[in-house]
């Protein structure tokens, strides 16, 4: 994995939070598969800095840290309050016309990192907006008002819209063959995925400080989401 520059991954900073866009493939914390986690990386700038939240993996998008406990209880008391507000991208499959429709399906993990929804489980809601429909996929605008596992990608999938590439919960990987017409694949080679992760970026945030200001952020698409949706932008034209 090549090395980040911390610093370039930031979108905001005050005196007491960063909000940094997260690369996928970045564990937030330590992960004995990987050699870096975005605490550790942040702790060689920010000695005293604290992740306040977690993002997947494979997940990209808006991650805070906080610079000093006192910011740090401020935010975690907004996340327990559930007022901090979290709007994730998604491009799934089908043409769905979502208008703010909300998901509410308590969810259950298992040990071996697998959500499910259970009656018995814990609450779980989102909300899902439409922002684009192509031919066979639709861009959405998702909402989670808590923060389950799996949240989004399993309330997407109750929906009949599997997030691409999430073949844990029955997306597919989206291939340019599949949506460009004479598509042709160079002799001898294997066509990719157009995007080798689940199609989920975690695009704006936004919290109080502890002055009682709004703090908000967005976080511009990595170069693997915003190449899949300019390749549906192209082919439904």
């Amino acid at each position: 994995m090549k090395k980040i520059d911390f610093k370039s991954l930031i979108v905001k900073e005050t005196n007491d939070y960063l909000i940094v866009n997260k690369p996928p493939y970045f564990p937030t914390l330590d992960d004995r598969h990987e050699a870096q986690n975005m605490l550790a990386l942040a702790r060689l700038e920010f000695p005293d800095i604290q992740v306040c939240h977690r993002l997947d993996k494979e997940t990209s998008g808006c991650l805070v840290f906080a610079k000093n406990p006192d910011a740090y209880r401020n935010i975690a008391m907004q996340f327990e309050d559930r007022k901090v507000e979290k709007v994730y991208h998604a491009v799934a499959e089908g043409i769905h016309d979502f208008d703010g429709i909300m998901v509410d399906r308590n969810l259950s993990a298992s040990k071996n990192g697998i959500a499910r929804i259970v009656p018995s489980g814990k609450a779980a809601q989102t909300i899902f907006k439409t922002v684009k429909s192509y031919f066979a996929h639709t861009h959405i605008a998702c909402k989670p008002i808590t923060g389950r596992l799996h949240q989004i990608r399993i309330h997407l999938a109750y929906l009949g819209a599997p997030i691409c590439g999430d073949e844990l919960y029955g997306g597919q990987p989206l291939y340019l063959s599949s949506i460009k017409r004479k598509f042709n694949l160079k002799k001898g080679t294997e066509e990719r995925p157009i995007m080798q992760r689940v199609a989920l970026h975690a695009f704006a945030i936004s919290f109080t400080d502890l002055s009682g200001e709004k703090i908000s952020a967005e976080a511009p698409y990595p170069k693997d989401f915003a190449v899949m949706v300019k390749q549906l932008e192209k082919t439904s034209k």
